[in-house]
């Protein structure tokens, strides 16, 4: 549509020109119930928006994505919205020094999660009802001045049905049927927020004094469905949320600011969580329907403090445009981490940070489509394809080894001067840099330059050269990739770990040193015992891609199990991964390494991200004639891992969700039957619903469960949940059929949801059914260019990155790929971003299967 994509310049442009004093926002939420008066519902929204202008007379626009707009005026003057209006914005001309605009619009509810999204819970027919903005969708609920910098003050009222509560940021009350809702700070578009429904809800209060003898008191809330209400421990997630408003204060030395602070956990969200003020929502998978591993506690208590730290970095102080949605997303990200080892029970969380968030952002550094920490953003799709594993997790490293570089306090007392120097502005990558400046007392030009200015991965590699069993001379290799040759400096720990009678890989030197340029020669290492294994980057301190010397990789290949510190086991096995993404490591020995020695992993979450990329080593790495013997193998060993895993235990939990993920021959699926109809049980283990569903995606992959079977199973678990697992396990299902009926509701119609169209697409495209997919290869790059057009971008991001024939990993596939590149030079870039990106997983996937067939 004609405008909906802001560009940067034309932001500049505008902030340049106004400045907006406030909102008053009138939303009619009553038409959410009921039978609905035509297609899209809408609701009734009433924007009042009160600016300045710098330059009398100019022109500029306003903001909205309506089915319709019923009246206009600026300044008291009637505009004809026939004639302002265009779909996407509102023309403003003959502006004056102060301003008055107010919309009336018939807005649309979602179904794609962005903007104001309705959910009808089909276990008892009640309407939810949540926003989702970022980076741009507060457009589709209100008009307004849709960009970070053109920050205000919001007062919102929300008429709702009779028996509704409605939340916003800020403190709400019901005055004569109407919800009103306290002023807000000035803050942007994009992080305001409203719910409305019949959540359950349940209160809480956060407490703390001052040196200065002043109390700050915090009402705390937190809300979900009332089908999940008996599954909501709410009490968890207010101790995480206590211990984390005490850390951030202790350590930011600035208020909470945004009054209340209330948890929403909500249906069908595209994302982990958004740091809304006062009002944070976060996807409800995150309440726990069934047992799960302490991972998942740990990966929720980092998405709480990771929210919580937004509260400081991005909603006090925010970047003046997307460019820098590292200043806010990095930093949080970091902070997750770093507040859930100084504060909760999860003290081993930087090893999780290492083995899982850093493998995000290796990933996105090697693709074709990696960037710069500060980014190049021209527009709002870029924005959207931004949130990734550069800004949020490489950003966060990168934070990490700075912390090592500047010092823990320096760093800290920076952030202190940020928000007390910026609060309430918006902010560019030179405000930060010179707070930190000042308090480390160092120039950060130059590692701003080398860290936040180029992109890419590094990857460091021991060389030893030894004299009577002693250590020469031990140096660093430092490389980079052809398309982005960057060195950069780095402050490392370099580990020597020797083996002990007892079969233990034990650290007995540790030097920490700065690696700069191709070759750096560790001095303090000369003389040393000659080590079995050298650990490059021990303890994690910088981000690069560690390799090993000949010798140390020997030593992992006979003795990984027997290093006893759990962060050194992590990053071996990270290196290990990474050698196989790079073609270095046949799959197979990747999983030979993990059958041999995945038993004796005791951090559960380094385990289960074992298993998953175990998994995708065999599905797109391994070479195609050996996948069966690959999978028999890990059957085989899952299976054996589950009946001596201990009983009840979370090691045996993981064990048996890989084993049903693996299950493919007659006596594993037989089992999985078994287990699921309660003939057999296995010591310890609770199938409980979740884990039902578990085992039934692969009966119904491979045929064994049909549709009555998942009916009936349905039937048992009639919720939100299980309808989202009952499509994911029909689409499943080995049928041309099944497929072309799966394909029809996702790529040739939109009434799915978005939840239904990513449990859709989770089904259809199953490793073992590469026969029944392939003729959808062509049929995808038909499509693409037409849904881009049509659909919202969320919903075209899950189809063209989810629905690539990553599957079909053959050259006529890449070759395919490669003619629709070039024969679509001038689509959207986000969409050949996305395109790009999965060919150059694929590229990776073929390089892959060529080395491991090499070991065949």
């Amino acid at each position: 549509m004609p405008g909906e994509n802001l560009s940067r310049d034309e932001a500049r442009e505008r902030a340049a020109l106004l400045s907006v004093e406030g909102y008053d926002v009138s939303l009619d939420l009553r038409s959410a119930v009921g039978d609905a008066e035509g297609e899209p519902r809408t609701f009734r929204s009433v924007t009042t928006i009160r600016f300045r202008c710098n330059e009398p007379g100019a022109s500029s626009f306003a903001d909205l994505i309506a089915p319709s707009v019923t009246a206009v005026s600026l300044n008291g003057k009637d505009l004809d919205p026939s004639h302002v209006f265009d779909g996407a914005r509102i023309a403003l001309e003959d502006l004056a020094a102060e301003n008055e605009l107010v919309v009336d619009a018939q807005c649309a509810y979602s179904r794609t999660g962005e903007g104001l999204h309705r959910f009808v819970d089909p276990e008892d027919g009640e309407v939810y009802l949540y926003t989702q903005y970022e980076p741009a969708d507060s457009r589709r609920v209100f008009a307004n001045f849709e960009q970070p910098d053109l920050k205000a003050p919001f007062r919102f009222e929300v008429r709702a049905p009779e028996g509704w509560t409605a939340w916003s940021n800020g403190a709400g009350e019901l005055t004569d049927g109407v919800w009103k809702f306290a002023e807000t700070k000035p803050i942007s578009t994009y992080i305001t927020c409203v719910v409305a429904g019949p959540y359950h809800y349940v209160t809480d209060s956060y407490s703390r004094t001052f040196a200065d003898g002043t109390t700050l008191e915090i009402p705390l809330g937190a809300m979900c469905r009332k089908g999940l209400a008996p599954h909501f421990d709410a009490d968890d997630v207010f101790l995480v949320t206590k211990q984390g408003l005490d850390f951030f204060h202790e350590n930011f030395d600035y208020p909470y600011p945004f009054g209340k602070y209330d948890q929403a956990f909500v249906p069908e969200y595209n994302l982990g969580a958004m740091e809304n003020p006062g009002l944070v929502t976060f996807r409800e998978e995150y309440i726990f329907r069934g047992k799960v591993t302490q991972a998942s506690y740990e990966a929720r208590a980092n998405v709480i403090l990771h929210e919580m730290a937004h509260m400081w970095f991005g909603d006090l102080v925010t970047m003046a445009w997307w460019d820098d949605l590292w200043l806010k997303e990095s930093f949080a990200d970091f902070m997750g981490t770093f507040g859930n080892v100084g504060a909760t029970r999860f003290k081993d969380a930087w090893i999780t940070f290492a083995n899982r968030r850093k493998a995000w952002a290796y990933r996105a550094d090697q693709l074709p489509s990696t960037h710069p920490i500060t980014a190049d953003i021209r527009d709002l799709q870029d924005a959207k394809l931004n949130f990734d594993g550069i800004t949020y997790a490489k950003g966060a490293s990168v934070l990490k080894q700075l912390v090592a570089y500047v010092g823990q306090d320096a760093f800290l007392e920076g952030a202190r001067r940020y928000f007390k120097r910026h609060a309430y502005g918006n902010t560019r990558l030179g405000d930060l840099l010179s707070v930190l400046g000042e308090t480390s007392g160092r120039d950060m030009t130059a590692w701003s330059r080398s860290w936040l200015q180029t992109a890419g991965v590094n990857a460091l590699t021991p060389q030893v050269l030894l004299e009577d069993s002693r250590v020469a001379e031990l140096a660093v290799l430092q490389e980079a990739a052809e398309s982005h040759p960057e060195l950069r400096p780095h402050r490392v720990a370099v580990g020597l770990y020797r083996l002990t009678e007892g079969g233990a890989l034990e650290r007995y030197a540790r030097v920490e040193t700065d690696v700069e340029g191709p070759r750096t020669v560790v001095a303090d290492l000369a003389g040393a015992e000659a080590p079995d294994l050298v650990l490059v980057n021990d303890d994690d301190l910088t981000y690069c891609k560690i390799r090993f010397d000949a010798a140390s990789l020997d030593t992992l290949r006979e003795h990984l199990g027997g290093l006893a510190d759990p962060l050194a086991r992590a990053l071996c096995w990270s290196a290990l991964w990474n050698m196989t993404r790079d073609a270095l490591l046949p799959a197979r020995d990747f999983i030979a390494l993990v059958l041999r020695f995945a038993s004796r992993e005791s951090d559960i979450g380094v385990l289960q991200m074992l298993h998953a990329w175990t998994h995708t080593a065999l599905d797109r790495y391994a070479a195609p004639d050996w996948r069966e013997t690959g999978g028999a193998l890990l059957a085989e060993g899952a299976l054996r891992q589950l009946r001596a895993a201990g009983a009840g235990s979370e090691h045996q939990l993981a064990w048996a969700r890989f084993f049903a993920s693996t299950a493919s021959a007659e006596p594993d699926l037989a089992l999985l039957k078994d287990l699921l109809d309660g003939t057999t049980s296995i010591e310890g283990l609770e199938v409980d619903q979740e884990l039902r569903w578990a085992f039934l995606g692969p009966l119904a992959a491979h045929g064994v469960a049909d549709e009555s079977v998942i009916a009936a199973e349905l039937a048992r678990d009639d919720t939100a949940s299980g309808k989202r697992h009952q499509v994911r396990c029909l689409a499943a299902r080995p049928s041309a059929a099944v497929k072309a009926q799966a394909w029809a509701q996702v790529v040739e119609s939109d009434t799915l949801s978005n939840a239904l169209v990513e449990a859709t697409i989770a089904g259809f495209d199953q490793p073992s059914q590469r026969e029944l997919t392939a003729p959808y290869a062509e049929k995808y790059f038909a499509a693409i260019d037409r849904l881009w057009q049509e659909r919202s971008i969320q919903i075209g991001m899950d189809i063209v990155s989810g629905l690539f024939p990553a599957l079909q990993d053959r050259p006529g596939t890449l070759a395919a790929t490669d003619a629709w590149l070039a024969a679509h030079e001038d689509a959207a870039p986000a969409l050949r971003r996305l395109v790009l990106e999965a060919r150059d997983d694929l590229a990776r996937a073929l390089r892959a299967q060529e080395r491991d067939a090499q070991a065949g």
